[in-house]
């Protein structure tokens, strides 16, 4: 039996985090045991704390880590790293839900010790007949095309612990992980079974808040661990895109993919200008409020396509 802790932080999560918890101690697991459940609240503000308190109280495995203050995401990573023991660690965003069984098959491949990290499949719950509900299910679409060669990490990971601690100004804490993994001579693993939803920004502005943040944090990676995450190149990026099977050829994809490229480039340039000119790492970022509450009418795994 492969034991694991399952770990999110939290930050005015209180949309939510109960339903993201009542997902996790709902999970279907046969080789995979949840030894415990760890919510780290930075500096949270609203209801998650009460209301994480509240599960504790129904199922002693659950455990709040508080801190005063919100210090960034990799600053709770890094608490939430001196408190488990646990060898296996599963962390997933606390504005997402995993599917019954997306631990099981995100941990069952630690089995294998060559094993380092495995990344599962985020799967937008946005209305693909808006704009930017198209905008969420294209990209993850390329993201799930492109770990299908080279596993890139997001939303719900699980790693080895043998670390203890990723830079603590980082602003995304699976590409960080991903070179210690690496250095060490282990395998990053893809389990797209293990399917977890999102919910993708439903405003522009949302969109180049969050893609901008993110591609500063990969040039952060880049630059400080000399480790390129495998969306880093555009140009393949664009290739899949113009290439790959799973994305109907409608208007949709001529009209809006356009306008999405240009967003993501805009988003990239003030990424990278953040980074470059105005030094700023997205540590602690502005949160894309739209991207707050994920509704699913059941738990199961999606279909196979795209």
């Amino acid at each position: 039996m492969l034991q694991c802790c399952v770990a999110t932080m939290a930050y005015n999560e209180e949309a939510n985090i109960g339903q993201m918890l009542e997902a996790v101690l709902a999970q279907r697991l046969r080789q995979v045991e949840i030894a415990e459940i760890i919510v780290v609240a930075s500096g949270c503000t609203d209801r998650t704390e009460e209301i994480v308190r509240t599960f504790a109280e129904a199922d002693s495995r659950i455990r709040l880590l508080t801190q005063p203050q919100r210090r960034g995401k990799s600053t709770a990573v890094n608490l939430l790293l001196r408190k488990t023991t646990q060898q296996v660690i599963v962390l997933a965003s606390a504005d997402t839900i995993p599917t019954l069984d997306a631990i099981e098959n995100l941990v069952v491949p630690f089995g294998d010790s060559q094993v380092g990290m495995v990344g599962g499949r985020p799967v937008p719950t946005n209305d693909v007949r808006t704009f930017m509900g198209y905008a969420a299910h294209l990209l993850w679409s390329l993201h799930h095309r492109i770990s299908l060669r080279r596993p890139k990490m997001g939303e719900m990971i699980a790693f080895r612990n043998f670390f203890r601690q990723i830079p603590f100004d980082s602003a995304v804490d699976e590409a960080s992980v991903e070179p210690l993994i690496r250095g060490q001579g282990l395998q990053l693993r893809y389990a797209p079974e293990a399917v977890v939803y999102n919910r993708g920004p439903e405003t522009v502005q949302d969109f180049i808040r969050q893609r901008r943040r993110i591609y500063a944090g990969h040039v952060y990676v880049r630059d400080t661990l000399g480790y390129r995450v495998s969306t880093m190149k555009g140009i393949r990026i664009l290739w899949l895109l113009l290439t790959c099977p799973g994305v109907k050829r409608d208007w949709r994809y001529f009209l809006w993919g356009s306008a999405i490229i240009t967003l993501e480039a805009v988003a990239r340039f003030l990424g990278l200008m953040d980074y470059r000119v105005w030094k700023q790492k997205h540590v602690i970022w502005d949160v894309a409020e739209t991207t707050k509450v994920v509704a699913v009418s059941s738990l199961g795994a999606p279909g196979s396509g795209s």
